[in-house]
């Protein structure tokens, strides 16, 4: 059995200095950020239309790269229609079209392959959802946090804030962004500080509950979490394109760049790359990268019940009723997933976001419709979603119902 991955902040951070070197601003992104039609001349449209949505989905990304985003790699599928569509460019200094192929950050999507990982180890035995994760992680769960269970670390019910980073404008995390951090040490901050509510009686989504969650893993195991991944989800889907990135800032094989709009340091806001960036700050809960054809093929297995097996399944289909931290409104994620009424049905699915990516899987229970994005967003992380990712989720499912 393989050993536990050892975590050594020191050496680590030495090791991705000497390979990745200073990140390179293009000299395309030191201008203004595009217009609608900047480059539309090498914007790429690559469809297979069987689909009667298919129009309106060419209408969402053609034209890029824009103010809001630079490519857009898109499939839809199911028993409805297949539409297959890819705009934008490879990079914003050569300007060549954006390869449909590429790879990309996947962001929070990560969060279901790690939710699947646990309830398979659930529906084995290993791991119960009922039991307090202290239980599993004495040396690492204070006493004060010692009745969350690991039920509530997966659906955001744990009470458990998140990790303190430096910094609080994109700018300064751009500033760490090669900085190395360890699970047990973000674990450590967030437990440190007073719980927002008492476990099990609200909702907040955050990234900390799946830190821990994979701990666990590797605590039952005895076995790293990246492997225990690629065995259980990876190798038995055919996912080739889909891996955990490790300490490296890189994205390995064919990517198309990202950019994120921000204030540089003679006062203008204009676009900066961002395609190399440490992922270690999101690991089990957003460092994978993958592509649409794999997440399309992972998010087909899943919902036909191919990775999550029997009664466990049902896990990821069910809303805790609770009110959200911030909202009050009805809690709206489960165990890896969210969902949303979109055009009078339940779409559930993920939605992740990475500087410079924006990436979702959706479907219908039912796997009727499916869709699969990665939209190159110029803010990623805002607090609104992304103009053109919002319009490919409409073009697909349809508008939100009152």
């Amino acid at each position: 059995m393989r050993g536990i991955r050892i975590r050594t902040l020191l050496t680590a951070a030495v090791a991705v200095g000497i390979a990745a070197g200073p990140v390179a601003f293009p000299a395309a992104a030191a201008g203004p950020a595009p217009a609608a039609t900047a480059h539309s001349t090498h914007s790429t449209h690559s469809t297979q239309v069987s689909d009667p949505a298919g129009p309106v989905l060419a209408k969402v990304i053609a034209g890029l790269p824009s103010k809001d985003a630079t490519a857009a790699l898109v499939r839809v599928g199911g028993t409805e229609g297949v539409w297959r569509g890819s705009a934008g460019v490879h990079d914003l200094e050569s300007g060549r079209p954006a390869d449909p192929d590429a790879r990309f950050r996947a962001g929070s999507v990560t969060k279901v392959f790690t939710a699947a990982v646990v309830l398979q180890l659930a529906s084995e035995g290993r791991i119960d959802l009922d039991r307090p994760a202290r239980a599993y992680l004495p040396d690492l769960i204070p006493a004060s946090y010692g009745t969350v269970t690991v039920r509530q670390l997966l659906n955001h019910t744990h009470g458990i804030p998140a990790a303190q980073t430096p910094g609080d404008t994109v700018e300064e995390w751009y500033e760490n962004r090669m900085e190395i951090r360890d699970p047990r040490a973000m674990v450590r901050s967030a437990t440190s500080q007073p719980r927002e509510f008492a476990p099990g009686t609200e909702q907040h989504y955050l990234n900390i509950g799946y830190t821990i969650a994979a701990l666990i893993v590797e605590r039952v195991t005895g076995d790293s979490y990246e492997h225990q991944l690629k065995t259980r989800v990876l190798h038995p889907l055919g996912l080739r394109n889909t891996y955990s990135p490790g300490t490296s800032p890189l994205i390995k094989g064919p990517h198309n760049h990202g950019y994120q709009t921000m204030r540089l340091e003679d006062g203008t806001e204009r676009l900066r790359d961002v395609t190399v960036w440490s992922p270690t700050d999101g690991w089990a809960a957003g460092d994978l990268i993958s592509t649409t054809a794999d997440l399309e093929r992972f998010t087909r297995a899943l919902f036909a019940g191919r990775v999550v097996r029997g009664p466990l399944l049902e896990e990821m289909f069910t809303l805790p009723k609770v009110a959200d931290h911030t909202s009050g409104e009805p809690a709206a994620f489960s165990a890896g997933l969210s969902m949303k009424v979109l055009g009078g049905r339940e779409v559930w699915g993920k939605t992740g976001g990475r500087w410079g990516y924006n990436t979702a899987i959706a479907s219908t229970r039912d796997g009727a419709r499916t869709l699969v994005y990665s939209v190159n967003s110029t803010d990623a992380k805002g607090q609104d979603m992304n103009r053109v990712a919002m319009g490919l989720m409409l073009a697909t499912f349809g508008a939100p119902s009152s």
